[in-house]
């Protein structure tokens, strides 16, 4: 007489393995999909003289702010609230950010407190404040740019901050060969093209 409890046996082991067989076949594909899947690389960009015009909120400053914070002007009460985006800066971004991880990386005067929270609404205002926006919660401020790890930093002091021992590439904005937007959003745009047919050859 035949035992039916050995054929459920062998159909419980047989379930088991293809049941485990199913696992590893889908933790080695998600290996596969990070290994081979290229992360966008990672840009720093300052805020002053790069995205935004100082200079523009210097001018609007009453006359007595002005004498009041004369040789320190970047101390001014609600002088950062004040200022006009660079020429040419907020289209460049739109540009770059389906390439690139873009994050604000800025300093604020220590000796400014509306500075900081000026600042922050400065970018809502000209990048918008939800979610899918490219600079929501991507705001960073230290007087310590070295400690972030990233591929290129874009500032317009590279000798300020610790941005001279920034582990990336320095772009130096408002240089000879970056003077403007258009000159660096070009820069990346052929340096991004050159890293994936690196990657798609590597992958062959």
């Amino acid at each position: 007489m035949y035992d039916n409890s050995i054929g459920w046996r062998k159909f419980l082991i047989f379930t088991k393995n293809k049941r485990e067989k199913t696992m590893k076949q889908e933790r080695d594909n998600q290996i596969n999909n990070t290994m081979t899947c290229k992360k966008k690389p990672i840009v720093f960009i300052d805020m002053d003289n790069v995205i935004v015009d100082f200079q523009s909120g210097v001018d609007r400053l009453k006359d007595q702010d002005k004498q009041a914070y004369e040789g320190h002007i970047e101390d001014t009460p609600g002088l950062f609230a004040l200022m006009d985006p660079i020429s040419g800066a907020i289209e460049a971004i739109q540009k770059l950010r389906d390439r690139y991880e873009l994050y604000i990386l800025s300093t604020a005067p220590w000796d400014n407190p509306t500075a900081w929270c000026d600042k922050l609404n400065w970018v809502k205002k000209y990048f918008g404040n939800n979610e899918t926006d490219v600079f929501y919660k991507r705001l960073i401020f230290s007087h310590h740019k070295n400690l972030c790890h990233g591929d290129y930093l874009i500032d317009d002091r590279p000798h300020k901050h610790g941005v001279d021992q920034f582990s990336g590439e320095v772009i130096h904005f408002g240089s000879e060969q970056f003077p403007g937007w258009n000159e660096l959003v070009k820069y990346l745009m052929e340096k991004n093209r050159e890293e994936n047919h690196t990657h798609s050859n590597n992958k062959l």
